[in-house]
C-alpha cells in the first residue's frame, strides 16, 4: 500500500512511519518540518507541507490507498489559540480525497469525544471533558462528523491516555460503549500499530474504536 501520513514528524505520527515501513508499506510523511522525522528508508518520502494549507494537501493526498491524520497543535494552550485546528485541516483533506479518489481515512481522535464521554465517570465527564479539555475535545468532535458524513472508508481511532512505552501488540480495541474494565492508558507505539491496521483492514471501517491497555 501508499500510506500518507499527516504530521509525521513526531509523536504518534512519527511512529506510525515506522510502524508502516515495516510492515512493508510506501509511505509518504507529510508534516511542516518533515526534516525532524529521524529515519530514512528507501520507502519513504518526505513532504514539506501545511495541514491548513489546501494547495500543499491536494498536492500530497493523490496516488495514496490510505491517509493517516495524526497532526497535533502539540498543547492545550495550541489547541485555544487555534480552537479550529483538527477540524479545519481535516476537512481540507477530505475534499482532496474525494477530488482524488483516495477512499481510506483514519483520523485520530480520543475516548471522551462526543458520545464516549460518557465512558469517563462523571468526574472526567464534568471537569476534564467538560471544562479542562472542553474546546479540542469540542473540534475533535466536530472532525469525527466529518469524517462519518464524508462517503469515505472511514475509521476513528480513540486512544484513552497516551504513553512512551514500547508496542506491546496487546492492546484493547473496544467499539460499543460499555464502561471499560482495561486500562484507560495505551503507549503512542501500539497506538501507532493500530492505526497502520486499520488502513491495511476492513474490520474497523465505518466505526470508532476505543483503544488502551
Amino acid at each position: 500500500m501508499r500510506i500518507l501520513i499527516v504530521g509525521a514528524s513526531k509523536g504518534t505520527g512519527a511512529l506510525a512511519v515506522k510502524a508502516a515501513l515495516e510492515r512493508g508499506h510506501e509511505v509518504t510523511a507529510f508534516a511542516r518540518s518533515p526534516e525532524r522525522l529521524e529515519l530514512n528508508h528507501p520507502k519513504l518520502t518526505k513532504v514539506r507541507g501545511d495541514f491548513h494549507n489546501s494547495e500543499d494537501i491536494e498536492r500530497a493526498v493523490p496516488g495514496h490507498d490510505a491517509v493517516i491524520l495524526t497532526a497535533s497543535p502539540g498543547s492545550l494552550a495550541g489547541s485555544k489559540k487555534d480552537p479550529t485546528f483538527f477540524s479545519r485541516g481535516t476537512r481540507l483533506v477530505i475534499r482532496a480525497m474525494q477530488a482524488s479518489r483516495v477512499r481510506r481515512l483514519i483520523v485520530l481522535s480520543g475516548i471522551g469525544v462526543g458520545e464516549t464521554r460518557k465512558l469517563s465517570g462523571w468526574i472526567a465527564e464534568k471537569f476534564v471533558f467538560g471544562m479542562l479539555l472542553k474546546v479540542p475535545y469540542a473540534d475533535l468532535e466536530q472532525r469525527e462528523q466529518d469524517t462519518r458524513e464524508s462517503g469515505l472508508e472511514w475509521v476513528i481511532a480513540r486512544p484513552g491516555m497516551l504513553t512512551n512505552g514500547p508496542a506491546t501488540k496487546n492492546y484493547v480495541r473496544q467499539q460499543g460503549l460499555e464502561r471499560v474494565s482495561w486500562s484507560w492508558s495505551i503507549s503512542r507505539a501500539d497506538l501507532a500499530e493500530f492505526l497502520v491496521e486499520a488502513a491495511e483492514v476492513d474490520t474497523w471501517v465505518g466505526r470508532g474504536v476505543q483503544l488502551g491497555g
